[in-house]
This record gives structure tokens, sequence and C-alpha cells, in this order.
């Protein structure tokens, strides 16, 4: 039997997450739920229904994983805890200062409803998590460096648009190439945020809207920007649209560390992503998570979870048997 699965929101990442259903046979989109008029919205795959969000408890027992699409900015810190008493829930929340307490909000919901909720799960964080948590555990007596882009960043342009008198805005975070060398080298510098990225905004402003506060408003932003170098550029919507409208993004995960009897050798583990779409691949992430989630509901486990406590085998649709065979 194929796992049912609900988009809650379609934006780019719901558009993502119904090409990768396409992608898993075990799987079937059942229905996509918008806060928009659903007359409104044609999506890519034919027969599934298209309601409004004030619909959604009505697919209580028709759905087994609801994937949630909303931005961490303001969405998901309301949507995710209100819908995991009813589903087994997926998110993307990426806001990493205010994970414990999105984590503590989200597991009494899913406690109270006997469910399974999965969350921060996409590239950063989620599969870069897990790169720190295994070279952490590999070389002990070492750093860890995180390098995110050239490249967008969906939920520092979401924070952006919600701006009063922002109609659209790109921001692409940029490694400083100097320190990424030296972490490279394995001499473990010690880096600020500051010293590791810079970041870049364009913004489509409405007309009359108050530039140097808008501005202001970005640069002073916490969790966001305030750490940062950022620049700002008014743009046209037009000029947003012709030159900024990809969403590719990437990065490096480093830990460089040593070992032998004095520490005498150095080791630097790198994993890396190069993403013509940022989207894209988050939601084929959060798809394979997914089915994580409803495996481990289906036996017995109930409250919020993270990438941390999935073991691997259970994101992949084939057996442990295969799997051995075929990978290990």
């Amino acid at each position: 039997m194929k796992i049912r699965v609900g988009i809650f929101g379609y934006g780019n990442l719901g558009r993502g997450i119904e090409c990768a259903l396409r992608q898993n046979p075990d799987m079937e989109l059942v229905a996509v739920f918008t806060r928009r008029d659903p007359s409104t919205l044609s999506i890519g795959t034919p027969n599934v229904a298209v309601c409004h969000a004030s619909e959604v408890e009505q697919y209580k027992n028709r759905i087994d994983v609801m994937i949630l699409c909303g931005g961490s900015a303001t969405d998901l810190p309301e949507q995710t805890p209100e819908l995991a008493k009813n589903f087994c829930v997926v998110d993307s929340f990426d806001t990493h200062a205010r994970i414990p307490e999105h984590i503590a909000r989200v597991d009494a919901a899913a406690r109270e409803g006997g469910k399974v909720a999965m969350i921060s799960v996409g590239w950063d964080p989620g599969m870069f998590s897990l790169n720190r948590l295994y070279a952490g555990a590999v070389l002990p007596d070492g750093k860890d460096y995180t390098f995110w882009g050239k490249g967008v960043s969906q939920g520092h342009s979401d924070a952006i648009r919600r701006i009063e008198g922002v109609l659209d805005a790109k921001q692409y975070t940029i490694p400083v190439d100097a320190a990424l060398e030296a972490v490279r080298s394995g001499v473990c510098p010690e880096l600020t945020a500051r010293q590791k990225h810079t970041r870049e905004c364009f913004v489509v402003a409405a007309e009359g809207a108050d530039l140097s506060r808008i501005e202001k408003e970005i640069k002073e932003m916490p969790n966001y920007f305030a750490d940062y170098d950022t620049t700002v550029h008014f743009i046209s919507a037009e000029e947003l649209k012709r030159n900024h409208s990809g969403i590719p993004h990437g990065g490096f995960v480093i830990r460089t560390g040593k070992t032998g009897r004095s520490l005498e050798h150095n080791h630097v583990i790198e994993y890396s992503l190069k993403l013509d779409s940022n989207p894209e691949f988050t939601a084929s992430v959060i798809v394979a998570y997914a089915r994580a989630t409803l495996r481990m509901h289906r036996e017995g486990m109930v409250g919020c979870k993270t990438v941390f406590d999935v073991p691997p085998a259970y994101l992949s649709p084939k057996t442990r048997e295969t799997l051995i065979k075929e990978l290990l």
C-alpha cells in the first residue's frame, strides 16, 4: 500500500515535493492545501484534491504524512505544532538558534495526538547536520566548519519578503574564499560568522517605501543578517526576474582533526553539495524522511524527531537485506 502524502503550502518547496513524489513509486500525493483560493491554484498532478488550508482536518484519516512547506520565520512555528496533533508531519524549519524551542512545542503537540513529527529536514539543517555528527564522532580531536553558498537562501529571502514595504527579494549567501582555503589547509583557524560569509540581498520595494528603513531592518535582523556583512541592492521586479530567477545553492561541511600518540597526523573530512535547485533538492530529502517518519510511527514511536533519530535504512524504499547486499 502506498504512503499517502499531503502537501501543506504550494510555493517553491511544495512544487519540489510534488516532483519528488513522482520519483518515489511507493508514495502518492493525496491533496494539496493552500491559504490561497484553491480555484486559482494549478498543480502538476492530475486527480489530486486542492483544498483550502482550513479544510485540512477533514483529511485526518486519509493522509499518512503531511509535509509542511511554509517558511521558518512565521509559518512553521505555528503550523507544525498545530498539524502535529492530527497528522504525522515533516517540516524544514531552518532557524538554527530556535530549533530547541521548536522541538519543545512540536513534541508536546505530537505526543498529544500520538503522532511522529520530523522537524528541520533538508540539507542544513539535515544532511549537513548528519555529516557534522559523523565527522565529530570519527575525529573527536578536531573542529567543524560549515560554509554555505554561493547560493540563494530560501529562508533568508522569505524573511526579507516579510518586511513591510518589500514586494519580493532574493538573498545570496557567499563564502569568503580566504576563510574556506584556510580551513582546507588544516590549520584550524578561529573564524567568526562575519569572517566566513557575506550576504547579498536584491530587493524589490513598493513604490514610496522607505528604503533606508527596509535596509536597516534587513541588516539588523537577528538570526539572519545581524552577524554578517550584508549588502542590500534595490532593483526592479523586471531585473529580479531577469537576473535572479534561479534558486541554486550548495556548500561545504569540513572537519579537521588530529590522530596519533602526539596528535601528529592531520585529517580533513569534507562533504559538499552543488545544487541547481535548492527547493527541489530539499524536497527530495524531505520525501525520504517522510518515509522514515511513517515507519517510525508504525513501530509505535511518538513525539518530535530529528534526522539524528532516524536509522539510515528507514530512508530507503529498499529492504534491509537489499541495502546490505548492494551498498555495505
